[in-house]
């Protein structure tokens, strides 16, 4: 009854899954393309049979980003349509900085306490410090235990403006600027 009621799908060729893992593949080197590092790429074979596609696009789920193990969706665009999620894993294996030894909270963090550790990426959280020169200054919020990564979470940035100084206001736009100076309320980091 199927094959009476969708002739063409009963004829098509099915899709070769070397073929959709080189899809996802491809797409997924050019979305790890800025990560540091040796990044490898593995992508697992589509379970089910599909028929063949003249136009494939592969896309991440929202909100994903390319490390670790996720899935990686690939869809047909032509002739017919269809949608298959693939697993992959992705590994950034570079350096990353530690704590050399136990800091304790509100710690301004100095060359003496970073040291670099090299490992996947993916494997860690995703605001994970991998320049250590981004984060001399920075105060740890709570302790740090010796050889613990450090991640943007658990640090302050060091201080742009405090209370009670004196500062310059600019207000630029489309034609016009607006200076002023000004007194800073409270304390505040770059950004």
């Amino acid at each position: 009854m199927l094959a009476l009621a969708l002739p063409g799908l009963a004829l098509a060729a099915p899709q070769e899954p070397a073929k959709l893992r080189a899809h996802a593949e491809q797409f997924l080197k050019t979305q790890t393309t800025g990560l540091p590092g040796n990044v490898t790429i593995e992508v697992q074979p589509p379970r089910a049979s599909l028929p063949a596609c003249a136009a494939l696009d592969a896309f991440l789920p929202v909100g994903r980003r390319p490390l670790g193990k996720i899935t990686v969706g690939v869809r047909c665009m032509a002739p017919g349509q269809w949608t298959v999620y693939l697993q992959a894993r992705v590994r950034a294996i570079a350096p990353y900085v530690t704590t050399a030894r136990a800091l304790p909270a509100q710690h301004m963090l100095g060359t003496a306490d970073l040291i670099m550790r090299e490992g996947d990426l993916g494997s860690l959280p995703a605001d994970i410090a991998t320049d250590p020169g981004a984060v001399l200054g920075h105060r740890t919020l709570a302790g740090l235990a010796a050889g613990a990564p450090l991640r943007a979470a658990s640090l302050r940035p060091p201080l742009a403006v405090q209370q009670g100084q004196t500062t310059r206001l600019l207000l630029q736009g489309p034609g016009f600027a607006v200076q002023s100076e000004g007194q800073a309320l409270a304390n505040a980091g770059i950004g």
